[in-house]
């Protein structure tokens, strides 16, 4: 019988998963122990593959306390997926868990409003500068009712979206181009009606030609979606492209709907609108908005968010809702406890005022400096780059193929540092302290330099490891 052999990028691969199995059997006995009653697609940061599927699990999480996680196996974390940025403030802060308590002793009724309703959409108004707040539970929730909104308001059905970015899963906005360079959308994934994409012009972000095509539709787009600064491509920070669309959405009436699920409140106190200078017609937010709890806002002017509930009036005149309003519901939204800890999130960056995300992004900023200053000296090709506290390995100057890519996140789980399978980077918290920060620096050069001597990454100039 002939064996062949293993080709050595496969036999590193089944090295480095090796290893990361040795660490975590209990995570991965649990996926195999629920695969069989439990539809969780949490497992897959990468493509399935017979290489890869040994490591095909996520960690399971017994414990998480500011910046550390312990998984099962008694293995201590520095987190730096932070609940997919929600955690601005790390895991279980101390006035989050007191605005829990609080709430629990009072109970959490669901069906009457609940008390902290109102604060809390103050509070929201005066943190994003629009002029109302409405929540839900999800950002995919949000972002259906911004368009509903938007569609609502101005009659028209069309909207406009840029390929890359993501708002949520949601079948319209599970789009792709059916042709490269073409605006016309076709679904992304199986099991979306076709018909969903006749109504979206799917664009290029920050291509000018973007702008011909949104200024040609004119008055017949009922929105254009934006996320301000797409966490898939966070090198692209088009400040004065994200100018030119709202002045043509102001031009013709068409609401700019900025989705700041990830920026906002991460960059600055007023998200990416502040950021870039720009206020949108409508805002969705959500993960830190909610203090980790379950919660998304929508927030937006009078035109668009009137069409929520009909619009303000007052007992004693004559006043009457300004517009007929569209449908909106959510059994959980504005759930007692989520807003109790959204009053908390936004009482406590109020109090912090704009130092707290500036200090934060600036911590950021001295690591990805530090972190290319390293990966230079080693000749490695890659670099990072960060918006506010979010950073990752930059899509455009670095030259990582994607089996190392991979490896990568699999290397860094087993040397301390969590993230998801696949992701390049990660968010920074006030709870990360100089040890964690030094922890993070030193496994991803680490990580990178032992996938260029496995031979995964070609060092610059050619040279060998």
């Amino acid at each position: 019988m002939t064996v062949v052999p293993l080709h050595p990028s496969a036999k590193a691969a089944a090295e480095i998963i090796a290893a990361f199995n040795r660490k975590t059997p209990r995570s991965k006995a649990s996926a195999e122990e629920s695969r069989r009653v439990l539809a969780d697609k949490s497992a897959i940061g990468v493509p399935f593959s017979l290489l890869a599927k040994e490591a095909l699990y996520p960690l399971v999480v017994r414990r998480a306390e500011g910046a550390h996680l312990v998984d099962l196996d008694g293995n201590r974390y520095v987190d730096i997926l932070m609940g997919m940025g929600i955690n601005l403030f790390g895991h279980n802060p101390s006035f989050i868990r007191q605005a829990i308590d609080a709430q629990l002793d009072k109970g959490f009724a669901v069906g009457p409003q609940a008390e902290l309703a109102g604060e809390t959409a103050a509070l929201f108004c005066q943190l994003t500068g629009h002029e109302r707040v409405t929540f839900t539970n999800t950002g995919t929730e949000a972002v259906m009712t911004a368009l509903r909104l938007a569609r609502a308001a101005t009659g028209r059905a069309k909207v406009a979206m840029f390929s890359g970015a993501y708002h949520g899963h949601s079948d319209q906005v599970l789009q792709r181009p059916a042709e490269a360079g073409s605006p016309r959308a076709v679904p992304a994934f199986s099991g979306i009606p076709a018909a969903l994409s006749q109504d979206v012009l799917l664009l290029d972000y920050a291509d000018p030609r973007a702008l011909d095509l949104i200024a040609a539709e004119g008055d017949g787009l009922a929105a254009v979606l934006v996320e301000p600064v797409q966490s898939r491509n966070i090198d692209l920070q088009p400040g004065e492209f994200l100018q030119r669309v709202r002045a043509l959405t102001e031009h013709t009436g068409t609401a700019l709907i900025m989705d700041e699920m990830i920026s906002g409140f991460r960059v600055a106190l007023g998200g990416a609108q502040a950021h870039f200078g720009i206020t949108a017609d409508i805002a969705t937010y959500g993960k830190i908005a909610g203090g980790g709890l379950p919660l998304a806002l929508i927030a937006g002017r009078n035109r668009f968010m009137n069409y929520i509930d009909g619009g303000p009036w007052s007992y004693g005149d004559q006043s009457v809702p300004p517009v007929q309003p569209t449908f909106f519901a959510g059994t959980y939204c504005r759930h007692p406890l989520a807003l109790a800890t959204a009053r908390a999130a936004a009482r406590h960056m109020l109090e912090a005022g704009p130092a707290l995300q500036e200090g934060l992004n600036a911590e950021t900023d001295r690591l990805v400096v530090r972190l290319n200053a390293s990966l230079d000296a080693a000749r490695l090709p890659a670099a990072f780059t960060a918006f506010g506290s979010f950073f990752a390995l930059s899509a455009t100057k670095s030259r990582i193929p994607p089996l190392a890519l991979g490896l990568l996140s699999l290397t860094l789980l087993t040397a301390g540092i969590h993230l998801r399978a696949g992701d390049k980077g990660g968010f920074l918290s006030t709870a990360h302290c100089r040890e964690d920060i030094d922890a993070i620096h030193d496994a991803f050069v680490n990580g990178l330099s032992g996938l260029a001597a496995l031979g995964l990454i070609p060092l610059i100039d050619g040279a060998t490891a």
